[in-house]
């Protein structure tokens, strides 16, 4: 595959899954949506959904990796890493599209949730964005939209969480034989797509699982940009861990995959 067409693909991609992600996000958190408060099960699946779909849409050009820390992996696995740098530009702009797409769907619903009473005086809370329930800490009221954020903010317990829970993914995806050509077969998706819902069930209650470095970073810095009135903070004291615990997490499962796989 060409260094354009993973570029593309995984720009696709990668927006399609932050769209249907954050989307869901979104629907359960914001006033005047029909799904508010649909609860923490309707958001695994959501995100479950959005890598199904963005993974399908961009497997015939690049694989539909949508994620630095499966790039990663992959590459560890095969020591191919000439084209890691073309699938992060398309995860990371795809990731930066979605979040954006999803302030346009959710528009009016935005405006009503941080225009609301309730929400400005801090009597509403986001449920997707776990940052907003202590007044002390720096995340805005619908930051969770966009990004993650800790129930209880331990910064080590915090990074071990996104390690072992995105060793658990790429493990997964290099043991299922689904690198083929560094590309994902449609089974292949299809399974990875409902371990990201176990592994959200399971293990996203601590941080809210972002076990994806451009889902988070990408959405955070959208966050920060739009004109959303008293959106208040991105809470960047935290948004390195979102990054350095999924790269870390698979390089510990690359490292696990050469050392016992093969």
């Amino acid at each position: 595959m060409s260094n354009g067409h993973i570029v593309i693909g995984e720009i696709f991609g990668t927006a399609v899954l932050i769209l249907l992600g954050g989307g869901v996000c979104a629907a359960v958190t914001l006033k005047k949506s029909k799904a508010k408060d649909a609860g923490w099960v309707a958001i695994t699946f959501g995100w479950g959904f959005g890598v199904l779909g963005g993974a399908y849409i961009a497997n015939g050009y690049s694989g539909g990796h949508l994620n630095p820390a499966v790039t990663l992996a992959i590459a560890i696995k095969t020591g191919e890493w000439g084209k890691v740098p073309y699938y992060l530009i398309g995860q990371f702009a795809g990731a930066m599209i979605g979040a954006f797409l999803v302030w346009v769907v959710y528009m009016g619903q935005f405006k009503a949730h941080l225009t609301d009473a309730e929400v400005v005086t801090g009597h509403d809370v986001d449920p997707a964005g776990p940052v907003t329930r202590d007044e002390s800490l720096p995340g805005g009221p619908v930051l969770g939209v966009f990004s993650t954020g800790p129930e209880i903010r331990n910064p080590v317990q915090n990074l071990l969480t996104e390690i072992i829970a995105t060793a658990v993914l790429a493990l997964f995806i290099l043991t299922q034989g689904m690198t083929q050509g560094l590309a994902l077969n449609g089974l292949g998706i299809l399974l990875t797509a409902l371990l990201v819902v176990g592994i959200g069930l399971s293990l996203g209650g601590p941080t809210g699982y972002a076990i994806n470095p451009a889902r988070d970073l990408g959405p955070r810095i959208v966050h920060a940009l739009l004109p959303l009135p008293n959106k208040g903070g991105s809470d960047w004291s935290y948004a390195w861990i979102p990054v350095v615990g999924p790269l870390a997490g698979a390089a510990l499962a690359g490292g696990l995959y050469r050392l016992f796989f093969t």
